[in-house]
C-alpha cells in the first residue's frame, strides 16, 4: 500500500507542478499577483495529495508565536515536505520567499516557477558575496511584506542528525533588525531524505517563540535558534537522541 500511495502521489505532484509552473511563470513575469495565486492553488493541491494520497497529516504547535509582521523563519530541513508546508505558516494575505541555491532554478517547471516568484537564489561558493546578496534581496522582500524562509543547515538532514548552522539567515536578520522565528519538525520520520517511499502518519511542526535580531550578532542569533530547534527536536523525535528528555512537555496543538 505504501508503494502504491507513493507512486500515485508522485504522479499527482508531477501533474500539478507541470500545470502550475506553466501558468505561474508568465503571470509572475508580468509582475501581477496572479503568479502567487497560482502557487497558492498548487500548494493546496499538493498538500491535499500529502494528506489524502500519502495519508500524512500535520499537527502544528505554537502557531500563536508567529508574528504579524514580516520575519525571517529559520527551520529544520529533513525532506521536501517542509518546503511546501512552511508556507502555510505565513499570515493570511502575506507571501513568503525562500533563500535557495541557484541550481534549483534550472529544474523544469518547478525551477522556472521559483525564478519567476522572486525567490532569493545564491551561489553557495561565493562566500561573502552570497551573504551580501541575501541581505540586499532579503531586505527588499521584507520591506515589501514577504516573510523569508531559510534552512540554516543548508541541506536536508536525517532525523537525529545535526549539521553546522550556517550564518546566512542570522546575517540577514541582524542587518535588517527583524523578528526571527525558529521552527522544528519531524517530517523526516515519514518522508525520508530523497526517498521515494513515504509512510502515513502525523508530522508535528513546532514553532518557537520569536525574538528580535536588532542589536544581536549573527552568532548570538544562530546560537538561540540552534538551541531551541535542537532542544525541540529531542521532544519531537526522542528515540533519535540518547540525551532526549524522558518526559515530553505538552503544547497547544492545531491539526490541519
Amino acid at each position: 500500500m505504501i508503494v502504491l500511495r507513493s507512486a500515485l502521489f508522485t504522479l499527482w505532484a508531477m501533474a500539478i507542478t507541470a500545470i502550475a509552473g506553466t501558468v505561474a511563470v508568465p503571470a509572475a513575469l508580468l509582475r501581477c499577483m496572479w503568479g502567487y495565486h497560482v502557487i497558492y492553488v498548487w500548494r493546496r493541491c499538493y498538500m491535499w495529495g500529502v494528506q489524502h494520497i500519502l495519508g500524512i497529516r500535520t499537527e502544528i504547535r505554537g502557531l500563536e508565536n508567529m508574528p504579524a509582521e514580516p520575519c525571517v523563519i529559520l527551520s529544520k530541513h529533513q525532506s521536501a515536505w517542509e518546503t511546501v508546508a512552511l508556507q502555510d505558516l505565513v499570515p493570511p494575505g502575506k507571501y513568503c520567499v525562500f533563500v535557495l541555491k541557484k541550481e534549483l532554478l534550472k529544474i523544469p517547471f518547478f525551477g522556472w516557477a521559483l525564478a519567476a516568484m522572486r525567490m532569493i537564489s545564491i551561489d553557495r561558493s561565493a562566500g561573502r558575496e552570497a551573504l551580501d546578496r541575501v541581505v540586499e534581496q532579503g531586505r527588499d522582500r521584507l520591506q515589501e511584506g514577504y516573510c523569508v524562509i531559510i534552512f540554516p543547515e543548508g541541506t536536508r538532514v536525517a532525523p537525529g542528525e545535526t549539521r553546522r548552522y550556517k550564518v546566512g539567515g542570522a546575517y540577514l536578520a541582524t542587518h535588517v533588525g527583524c523578528q526571527v522565528v525558529p521552527v522544528a519538525h519531524n517530517a523526516g520520520e515519514l518522508w525520508p531524505r530523497q526517498a521515494f517511499l513515504k509512510k502515513p502518519g502525523t508530522v508535528t511542526l513546532s514553532i518557537g517563540p520569536s525574538f528580535s535580531a536588532a542589536g544581536l550578532s549573527e552568532q548570538e542569533v544562530n546560537r538561540r535558534v540552534e538551541a531551541w530547534i535542537e532542544g525541540e527536536m529531542r521532544k519531537l523525535s526522542p528515540h533519535r537522541y540518547t540525551d532526549a528528555p524522558q518526559v515530553q512537555g505538552q503544547a497547544e496543538a492545531t491539526e490541519v
